[in-house]
Order: C-alpha cells, then sequence, then structure tokens
C-alpha cells in the first residue's frame, strides 16, 4: 500500500522574480516555494496560505491552480504536491518564521537554476509549468467533508 503525503507550494512571481525560502536541511541550505503538508481538517487552498505566512510572513491570495505533481520518493514515501498561483501583501518583517526556514528572497529562474540547490525537482518544475500554461481555475480543487 503506498502513503501519500499531500502537500501544497505557493507560486508567487513578482516581474520576473518567484517568491522562494531558504531552508537549513540535513546540513545545508536549499531552496523550496513556501511549501508544507496539509494539516488535518484543512483544505488545501487554507494551507497554502498558512505556510507561505509561516514561512515568508507574507499573505497570500491564491490565484490559480499550476499543477498537480506526484513524487515517488527513493526511500519510498510518495508525495502529491498541489502548486498554488497567487499574490502577496501584508507582510510582516519582523515575523519569526517556522523552522528550518532561513530567509525568504526574491529571486529570478535563472538565479535559482545556476547559484542554488533546490530542496527538490518539483521547485523548477512548478515554476516552469507557472512561466508556460495557463493556470486552472481554484474552483477545480474541491474540499470533501465526512459526513455521518
Amino acid at each position: 500500500m503506498v502513503h501519500v503525503e499531500l502537500t501544497v507550494a505557493a507560486i508567487v512571481a513578482r516581474g520576473p522574480r518567484y517568491l522562494v525560502v531558504e531552508e537549513a536541511v540535513n546540513g545545508r541550505h536549499v531552496i523550496n516555494q513556501p511549501a508544507g503538508h496539509v494539516e488535518p481538517g484543512e483544505t488545501v487552498l487554507e494551507a497554502a496560505i498558512r505556510e507561505t505566512r509561516e514561512e515568508s510572513a507574507w499573505r497570500f491570495v491564491p490565484t490559480g491552480v499550476v499543477g498537480l505533481y506526484y513524487w515517488p520518493h527513493l526511500d519510498g514515501r510518495t508525495t502529491l504536491r498541489v502548486a498554488i498561483a497567487g499574490q502577496v501583501s501584508d507582510h510582516e518583517p519582523a515575523r519569526a518564521l517556522d523552522s528550518p526556514i532561513v530567509a525568504a528572497h526574491w529571486l529570478m529562474r535563472n538565479e535559482l537554476a545556476q547559484d542554488y540547490t533546490m530542496r527538490s525537482p518539483l521547485v523548477l518544475r512548478a515554476i516552469d509549468d507557472y512561466e508556460r500554461r495557463s493556470l486552472m481555475p481554484l474552483d477545480y480543487l474541491h474540499h470533501i467533508e465526512n459526513t455521518p
């Protein structure tokens, strides 16, 4: 049986720059989008909003779905990542960022590819998909509540 971890990632562009976070993971610094697991009782959109605030100190407003990414890891885990595009506002620069986040940055796609190590192959893939295709509407996402 495959156990799938449901995660979200916020894809935020301002001109040619993308909002990314620098994380200290296993003794090295890597780049990711503001991203994380969907918590019990939380919708995918709520998770993207929460993770972006916790990891970058920005308020995220979703605008569309970039894509779904199914990633089987070599260690047996599997991730299903929902990449959500959006805008940010209401920055709280004094806000403490979640561990293991070191800092939030605005970087261009070519800088990311040339000068930084990505946390996973999903980081650049989502940016590339954002740049080359139309967003899916947010109403493609459905959160179905359990009913007795």
